[in-house]
């Protein structure tokens, strides 16, 4: 039997700063020898099919839940309090998906990607607060579902202006016909990047270093975007802007932030949730490409985010903590809902403190960890290390059915500890919720290990070339001439 909270809009916690706040002293180990995802795997039949079936179910989420008339994407589902920019980016990508595998027709994916990219073109920017979708081209992180102006008070959001953009661009370089919405689609697309004034975010203390953000009520957020985490597509982004466009000094500034660290054995750029390895790699192809930072380290980011996928993995295997169910095919730690009930006393006489929305993970820079498992988390790491995280996607399928799988594929989290921890009479708590920036990852993802279709699109994309170019990224594709059309 499986237990679910009432609906209800739950709080986000905007997490600026984990480091530190949870000490990891794991054990020596002997280094691993991490190579490429071995290309002679292949999933089987039986998990083919369930690919096949999780793509189609994850699609249906963003096609059955986007407000066709603005393409505002929810941020959580049945409880759609407002919309989320960065899940309206991930849908626009999942209409190509959709077109790809027969899930949509063209011209209705080309519909409602110009009626999307045409609303935030038109939609009110300006310093008030209230009544405007965002300002000096930025948008704010949450939108009214209906209106598409801010929800409440929330800030404008660099990194979520970002991936809405990169969405954008995606479908830029896909929708190449002559007709009149794909034509207005490139069109509008240029437009919006164009107007993104990122030198008037930049850092309060340390420019050309960026901001998180802004509110109208308070000015730029003092906190800027430093350490390896998803920043990278905003700083590439950023580095190619048509106007405002930042210099190159501000990528050295950022690698200079790194954690180079050793984590399970495995040696990488640390950050924790495993969300921050896998955004900006949903939309660029850093295999074989590296900046200064990762040719002296001899790997590129692809490898960092593998590495950085095993280590996880291992984390759990080990389970230092005694979480139940964890194990060499139920991982997964990153940013998502949780139980969100105060500390709790374990049958054991130790204190658990189960959280609600949080930013969980296991690195070497901290971990945050309290038993709950995010299928996102394996899911947008498919490509890094196909084997494992298929066959963990599988067997969490088949084994919990539809406890942890619905209408629109995975729900956002489980947890097998708290039920006991509680005293409740069930064996497992489930979030009864789809969150967009969740189910995006899992869709595209997948995708990227299957066809490498963003991927392959994003490498002929003007802006992405020219952003990793500035960034001092060289080899593999980026070294060859991009095709024309």
């Amino acid at each position: 039997m499986t237990f679910r909270p009432a609906h209800s809009s739950i709080l986000f916690i905007v997490i600026l700063l984990w480091a530190g706040l949870v000490s990891c002293d794991s054990a020596e180990r002997s280094p691993i020898d991490v190579t490429d995802p071995d290309a002679s795997w292949q999933p089987d039949a039986a998990q083919k099919a369930f690919l096949d079936r999780l793509q189609e179910d994850t699609f249906r989420f963003f096609q059955h839940t986007t407000n066709p008339e603005n393409g505002m994407v929810p941020d959580r589902y049945p409880d759609p309090p407002f919309a989320s920019i960065a899940a309206v980016g991930f849908g626009l990508t999942s209409w190509i998906i959709g077109v790809e595998r027969g899930y949509v027709s063209r011209e209705e994916a080309a519909e409602i990607t110009r009626k999307t990219i045409r609303f935030f073109w038109e939609a009110p920017q300006g310093p008030e607060p209230e009544g405007t979708a965002g300002y000096k081209g930025f948008f704010y992180h949450f939108l009214d579902m209906e209106t598409g102006t801010r929800y409440r008070t929330n800030e404008l959001s660099t990194i979520d202006s970002a991936l809405l953009l990169a969405g954008m661009l995606t479908s830029q370089q896909y929708f190449d016909g002559e007709d009149a919405a794909e034509q207005e689609i490139r069109a509008l697309t240029d437009s919006i990047y164009t107007r993104m004034d990122w030198q008037w975010m930049y850092s309060v203390s340390d420019p050309p270093l960026i901001s998180m953000g802004w509110h109208p009520e308070s000015g730029h957020i003092d906190h800027d975007w430093t350490g390896y985490d998803e920043g990278m597509i905003l700083y590439l982004l950023a580095l190619a802007a048509p106007e405002y466009t930042v210099p190159s000094e501000a990528w050295e500034k950022w690698t200079e932030t790194y954690l180079w660290d050793s984590f399970y054995g495995y040696e990488y750029v640390n950050y924790t949730p495993l969300f921050v390895h896998q955004y900006s790699h949903m939309f660029v192809d850093f295999r074989g490409v590296q900046d200064e930072y990762m040719r002296a380290k001899g790997i590129d980011y692809f490898q960092n985010s593998r590495r950085a996928t095993l280590a996880q993995r291992a984390y759990a295997i080990d389970n230092p903590d005694g979480w139940l169910g964890y194990g060499e095919n139920v991982w997964g730690l990153t940013a998502c809902d949780g139980p969100g009930y105060a500390m709790l006393t374990a049958p054991d006489g130790t204190g658990r403190e189960y959280l609600a929305y949080s930013a969980r993970g296991a690195s070497a820079a901290y971990v945050n960890d309290d038993g709950t498992i995010a299928p996102t988390a394996t899911g947008g790491s498919v490509p890094f290390a196909p084997q494992e995280t298929i066959e963990a996607l599988h067997y969490m399928y088949r084994t919990y059915g539809a406890d942890i799988y619905g209408e629109y594929g995975f729900l956002d989290s489980f947890n097998f500890t708290f039920p006991v921890d509680a005293g409740l009479d069930e064996d497992i708590w489930v979030n009864d919720q789809y969150l967009g920036i969740d189910q995006g990852p899992i869709l595209i993802q997948i995708e990227n290990y299957r066809s490498g279709l963003v991927w392959e699109l994003m490498r002929e994309n003007e802006h992405i070339r020219r952003g990793l170019e500035r960034a001092g990224f060289t080899g593999g594709w980026l070294d060859e001439t991009p095709a024309t059309h």
